[in-house]
């Protein structure tokens, strides 16, 4: 096995789904030269630029100037950092990325940026992903904080409206790199994109996650405010983002926990960074954040997210049993039942999954709803029962096998509740955490995976085969002849020179033409 396919095997079943193979012979002679060109600017730019470790960490991490690294020779030198990387088509869902960063897995975007999107493009590529995600995890501090802050992302709550903002975004940054998108379709996208965003009901803990991750891993700057340097993936990978966030246009602001509430435009360059002291304050900020999630805190606050963002996520009981579903109903009880906790029931639809540490017990996943009963009790394993809650809840009914009851009935208070009368039913003295998404991904994604399946789609597929097509044949060979005479260090003056004139027939390609003018310049 290749280190790369060695990497693939250990990744849990539902992660390989969204892995493709490095097509490294797919790469054209252009696109090499295009790497050559962002490569050779960004180093010879970010030299005394970046965070100190960044041309050490290239090396470090199997990146080199002349070509398009390969994942296998990355996956050697990454794996002496206790990391590894696989490769994915485009944007992948955020639960995805950040579970695989979680794990010290780098999700490298296969595609490389057309020609004319050489200086910035919204759309993932193995340049961002790469040169610019993978240098600094040499340092490692900041590789801790990377893996970090993918858990974070992964425990945080998304709503219904994030996945749609996600499509949108992911539709917009296929668009801008289809050569043939017309202006209709743009602005098409760029008007769904604003629409999903105008959706959204209110700013979820994913999204704040997001802008976290965006303002530190992706755009972070790092030392004194007042002449910091770059760190961030996003500008590491971005020639005219390189050259523009460190003049006085961009504002710099010191890093806190701010970033979370600040927006972000993934089509324009930023108008204002954060700087952080050093990457032990990236840490002050993570715990800060991650002290307001969910997560952490359980509770009201937990159910409260998990029931207005109306997603899957998981509820982890006092015995540290986990309930995965949909958070439909708080009941509120006239006194406290717990710290942090007034609910005394909370009715959640399937389907219903029941873990334990990550892994679902036995049995196939409840089709209907569940009920979980906040208080001191126990629910006996079949017959009649009756509990009576220090809440003032009081249920009856009769358990069968695997926690189903039949014929429930509830007051709260000498109120009649409204009930299923058949349901799962759960008792747990408090609530110490909620967290997003399913508790075990693995047997979701086995059970569900074909409902919830993430596919490339026609646009993003149309849009590949159209970026190949758009390379004129006879442009193609000569992007190849030089490519050849570069990689053989045989330089021929007289050739150059007929293939320089033969470049004039594509006026737009001007790649082409520096990269004769390179091998045609005296060397030193």
């Amino acid at each position: 096995m290749t280190p790369t396919e060695r990497t693939i095997a250990r990744l849990p079943a539902h992660l390989r789904r969204y892995v493709v193979g490095q097509d490294y012979a797919a790469y054209t002679a252009r696109d090499q030269a295009v790497w050559r060109n962002i490569l050779g600017k960004l180093r010879g730019h970010l030299a005394d630029k970046a965070h100190p470790v960044y041309l050490e960490g290239l090396e470090a991490t199997g990146i080199g100037s002349e070509c398009i690294p390969s994942l296998d020779e990355m996956n050697e030198k990454l794996s002496r950092l206790g990391w590894a990387c696989v490769g994915v088509r485009g944007f992948i869902p955020p639960a995805v990325f950040t579970e695989l960063q979680a794990l010290g897995v780098l999700a490298i975007a296969a595609d490389i940026r057309t020609h004319e999107h050489i200086e910035y493009t919204p759309a993932p590529d193995i340049v961002h992903e790469s040169a610019g995600h993978a240098p600094i995890i040499a340092n490692r501090r900041y590789a801790e904080y990377l893996k970090a802050c993918g858990l974070v992302g992964f425990k945080a709550i998304a709503s219904v409206e994030d996945q749609a903002v996600f499509e949108a975004i992911r539709n917009l940054s296929v668009v801008k790199e289809d050569p043939n998108a017309s202006e209709v379709e743009v602005a098409h996208a760029e008007a769904r994109l604003e629409a999903a965003s105008a959706s959204r009901r209110f700013v979820s803990e994913s999204t704040r996650a997001s802008r976290l991750y965006w303002w530190t891993a992706e755009y972070g700057l790092v030392g004194d405010v007042e002449h910091p340097r770059i760190y961030g993936a996003g500008l590491l990978s971005s020639i005219a983002e390189a050259q523009h966030c460190l003049t006085p246009a961009v504002k710099k602001l010191a890093l806190s926990m701010a970033c979370a509430d600040t927006e972000y435009d993934i089509t324009r360059m930023q108008p204002q960074l954060f700087v952080a002291r050093d990457f032990e304050h990236l840490f002050d900020v993570l715990r800060e954040f991650e002290s307001t999630m969910a997560w952490k805190r359980g509770g009201d606050f937990g159910l409260a997210e998990a029931l207005r963002c109306r997603t899957v996520n998981h509820l982890v009981l006092a015995d540290g049993r986990e309930v995965t579903g949909r958070v439909m109903e708080m009941v509120a009880a006239p006194k406290q039942v717990a710290p942090g906790l007034t609910t005394a029931l909370v009715r959640l639809d399937g389907p219903i999954v029941s873990s334990r540490g990550g892994k679902a017990e036995d049995g196939k996943p409840w089709s209907g709803p569940a009920l979980v009963a906040f208080g001191a009790g126990k629910l006996p394993d079949r017959g009649p029962f009756r509990l009576v809650m220090e809440s003032g809840l009081e249920l009856e009914g009769f358990a069968s096998d695997g926690g189903e009851v039949l014929a429930l009935r509830g007051r709260l208070a000498g109120r009649e509740l409204d009930l299923p009368a058949v349901a799962r039913l759960f008792v747990s003295t408090h609530l110490p955490s909620v967290a997003g998404g399913p508790a075990d991904p693995e047997s979701w994604d086995q059970w569900f995976g074909e409902l919830s399946a993430f596919s490339e789609g026609d646009g993003e597929s149309k849009a590949r085969s159209r970026k190949a097509l758009a390379l004129h044949p006879s442009l193609a060979a000569l992007y190849r002849e030089v490519r050849q005479m570069r990689e053989a260090h045989s330089v021929k003056p007289e050739r150059l020179a007929q293939i320089a004139a033969a470049a004039t027939d594509f006026p737009d390609d001007w790649l082409l033409r520096t990269e004769v003018d390179e091998l045609r310049a005296p060397r030193a």
